[in-house]
């Protein structure tokens, strides 16, 4: 169950019924708790890794049966004021009941969020706050710039960095332990 957030008064608040009203005209738009976020579409770096690992990760999960993979955008429905298109995310099998019509409502197993020029704030403070408040209990930040990939794990006080990987070394991460890649990979 997740923690309710604290709105000030007089201050508008949107939420999953706002949302659907917007227009459908190219741009990416979430609500971070009641607030209209609308970011630019994502650069060629920011891409070029999205389809990297969504490679890496799908060709894993079919193999073993592990569950479902998404990409953006898809709605992440975390409450009716929270409505976040992660880059990725990965939803196991035994949860697959938070798979709606409408999107993902509920805690995925792990977001992943690509860093953009524009979107670093929101993925590394405002998305953060959001995802552990609902107790998603992984959460990947890939920094093409810098290409590195940090693992967040969620821990009763929020996330903590359990690693920062970088370049050849394979490595595996949760949830997939069993799944070893290199940094590199993502960002050829």
């Amino acid at each position: 169950m997740s923690i309710p957030m604290r709105i000030p008064e007089g201050k508008i608040v949107l939420t999953y019924d706002d949302y659907v009203e917007l227009p459908n005209d190219g741009k990416r738009y979430e609500i971070l708790e009641g607030e209209l976020a609308v970011t630019p579409a994502p650069t060629p770096k920011h891409q070029n890794a999205s389809v990297n690992l969504t490679a890496i990760l799908s060709q894993h999960i079919k193999a073993n049966e592990l569950g479902k993979l998404y990409h953006a955008p898809i709605d992440l429905i975390l409450e009716s004021t929270s409505v976040l298109q992660p880059d990725l995310l990965f939803v196991a099998k035994a949860r697959h009941n938070i798979i709606s019509g409408r999107g993902i409502e509920g805690a995925p197993d792990l977001v992943i969020e690509i860093l953009s020029p524009t979107t670093t704030r929101n993925d590394r403070v405002n998305k953060a706050q959001i995802y552990a408040r609902h107790k998603v209990p992984a959460y990947w930040i890939v920094d093409p710039e810098q290409e590195t990939v940090e693992v967040y794990l969620l821990s009763m006080d929020g996330y903590r960095l359990a690693a920062t990987l970088q370049g050849e070394t394979p490595f595996s991460a949760p949830p997939f332990t069993e799944l070893k890649f290199a940094a590199k990979d993502i960002f050829i």
